[in-house]
């Protein structure tokens, strides 16, 4: 990895160093008033598997759901770069979106990322291009009717990557929700990684007959 974008990768670990103090120090109540300020990134283990997935697969279109200040978009950004695709980043919060454009600038990946800012169903329902990879890292209550706008674009051996299916333990039942959801599709593969807080990483066989 090239040391412009390793330094900006570093800058946010910093950053996520000194939140992951300040939300010790928080009760439940500030912490969830407060949670749209912090990174809540997908860390460095994670970013680092996806990075290798969408580098190795050569994949053209990589669609993450739910940006926040751009951590996962560096990894993806870099990881298209190096053969010509593009990311299409969604996020909600235009500030974040913001703030993603700037390191991603400092980076000098700018180039490489769509932003689309606003409702994550009306932007995934946007979206034309078959979709080679998608990271789903919002509210988990969007996960299925995410998955369900996204399954008809998805192009052969794509791959959906869903993160905290472990942890918190508070999201467990919805998390569990969406990846039975996910295994009732016959042309789907999926499986649990230990990986960061949780990867439901599953795969699209388009040859798969559906029943």
């Amino acid at each position: 990895m090239r040391t412009q974008v390793q330094s900006v990768l570093d800058e946010y670990h910093v950053r996520t160093e000194q939140e992951n103090a300040l939300m010790k120090s928080l009760s439940s109540e500030d912490f969830d008033t407060r949670i749209d300020e912090f990174l809540l990134p997908v860390g460095p283990q994670t970013g680092q598997l996806l990075h290798l997935l969408i580098q190795q697969a050569e994949c053209k279109t990589v669609v993450e759901v739910g940006a926040s200040f751009g951590y996962s978009t560096i990894w993806f950004a870099d990881a298209v770069s190096q053969h010509g695709g593009k990311v299409i980043s969604l996020e909600l919060d235009a500030k974040k979106q913001d703030y993603a454009t700037n390191m991603l600038q400092k980076a000098g990946l700018l180039e490489f990322v769509e932003f689309k800012n606003g409702d994550a169903l009306d932007s995934l329902a946007d979206i034309s291009d078959p979709i080679d990879f998608v990271l789903l890292d919002l509210w988990k209550r969007f996960y299925i009717p995410c998955f369900d706008l996204i399954y008809p674009k998805l192009a052969d051996g794509a791959m959906i990557a869903a993160d905290n299916m472990r942890y918190p333990a508070s999201v467990r039942e919805t998390a569990d929700s969406y990846r039975n959801h996910v295994k009732s599709h016959d042309k789907m593969d999926s499986v649990l990684l230990s990986v960061g807080s949780g990867i439901e990483l599953s795969r699209f066989n388009g040859d798969t007959v559906e029943k």
